[in-house]
């Protein structure tokens, strides 16, 4: 039985989805006793969530003004970029080095998801799926740090994307993907190095142009769905389960 997320957890998972899934743009103000309405928190448990986003470059926090999803500049996108090759590069020659099967079979599940976020046209759901490939990809580099540092430049990435990028291809980084996977499989390091490579290369090219303004939106509204899924209530029993019902996350400091 998995231990359930704390109350901290559930909302720093909540905030940084909506980012990266660019439902909270960058320059979004995030007053700090909106975000604790939203998820039934405290401010001094909302600062906590805050701390952790900015400590990934996700958000910026400082003095009397409300914190806000980060802003990157072009010099913070190369500098992102060229430590993402090096991370990446080496994801790839401990991943094969430490090949199995199950892995494979892991990738290609998570490849499906593409597919089908692709098939139906869930933009913010390929964005998110297409980052989850690389930090899963890390994960099974055996090194805990190498995973860690991966998720994060990730994520800043995805913000850099937000700010200058042109709409992600699904069809493409599906394809890429399938390609490293194949490559990693047959133990091909020169080719799946080559290929990760080329993959970055495409994403860092589609940060070269400055986005179309998005329609003005409220916190409330673009943070709805994450802080639906973080509030989701306990299944309840069968002969007790009565009209399904939001249940905010109650503060129990």
């Amino acid at each position: 039985m998995t231990n359930k997320p704390s109350r901290i957890d559930q909302a720093y998972i909540a905030l940084k989805s909506a980012i990266i899934e660019q439902a909270l743009r960058p320059g979004d103000k995030l007053p700090e006793d909106e975000v604790g309405q939203l998820f039934s928190m405290s401010r001094t448990l909302v600062r906590q969530v805050f701390t952790r986003l900015n400590g990934e470059g996700l958000i910026e926090i400082g003095g009397k003004r409300p914190a806000t999803v980060s802003i990157p500049s072009l010099d913070d996108a190369v500098a992102a970029f060229e430590v993402r090759h090096a991370l990446e590069k080496e994801v790839v020659r401990l991943v094969i080095k430490r090949w199995t099967p199950e892995q494979q079979t892991t990738l290609e599940a998570h490849l499906a998801k593409e597919i089908e976020a692709a098939s139906i046209g869930s933009a913010p759901m390929s964005i998110r799926l297409a980052g989850e490939f690389h930090t899963l990809l890390a994960d099974m580099s055996g090194n805990f740090l190498l995973a860690r540092f991966v998720s994060e430049i990730v994520a800043r990435c995805s913000v850099i994307l937000a700010v200058y990028g042109r709409p992600h291809s699904t069809e493409c980084g599906v394809h890429e993907h399938q390609e490293i996977i194949d490559a990693i499989a047959a133990g091909d390091e020169v080719k799946a190095l080559k290929l990760m490579h080329h993959h970055l290369g495409e994403v860092e090219a589609r940060a070269m142009i400055t986005s179309s303004d998005a329609p003005s939106r409220t916190l409330a509204e673009s943070l709805s769905p994450y802080v639906e899924g973080a509030n989701r209530p306990e299944p309840i029993p069968a002969k007790t389960r009565g009209r399904p019902r939001l249940q905010m996350i109650k503060d129990t400091r």
